[in-house]
C-alpha cells in the first residue's frame, strides 16, 4: 500500500541531515549547493555531492593525521601553519598534489645541499 501525504502519520521519522546519512562530518548539503552555484553543469545526482563530500573529509583528515604527528614531535599540542607544511612536504603523495601551493607562514624543509657543505680534511 502507498502512503498517502498527509495521511494517518503513523512513524514520524526524526530529520536526518544528508551527512548523517552518507556517515561524514562535512556537510553533504552545502558542498551541494555550492557545486551548484558553481553552475558546472545543468543538473547533478544526489550521489555527486555525498561523494565530493567524501574525498574532501579523507583528505583533511590525511592532513590533519600528519600535522598532528608533526605538532607532537615539536613538542606542541597545537597544529600551527609550519607542521601542516612539515607534513604535507614530507609526505610524497601529498607533495606531488600540492606542488604549486604555498602555506602561509609554514617555511620550507630544512635542507642544506651537500655541496656547499664543509668539506671534510684528509689530514687527521
Amino acid at each position: 500500500s502507498i502512503m498517502v501525504k498527509g495521511g494517518r502519520g503513523g512513524s514520524k521519522k526524526k530529520a536526518q541531515s544528508k551527512s548523517a546519512k552518507a556517515g561524514l562530518t562535512f556537510p553533504v548539503a552545502r558542498i551541494g549547493r555550492a557545486l551548484r552555484t558553481m553552475r558546472l553543469a545543468k543538473r547533478y545526482g544526489a550521489g555527486g555531492p555525498v561523494y565530493l563530500t567524501a574525498v574532501i573529509e579523507y583528505m583533511a583528515a590525511e592532513v590533519l593525521e600528519l600535522a598532528g604527528n608533526a605538532a607532537r614531535d615539536n613538542k606542541k599540542s597545537r597544529i600551527i601553519p609550519r607542521h601542516i607544511t612539515l607534513a604535507v612536504r614530507n609526505d610524497e603523495e601529498l607533495n606531488k598534489f600540492l606542488g604549486g601551493v604555498t602555506i602561509a607562514s609554514g617555511g620550507v624543509l630544512p635542507n642544506i645541499h651537500s655541496v656547499l657543505l664543509p668539506k671534510k680534511s684528509k689530514k687527521e
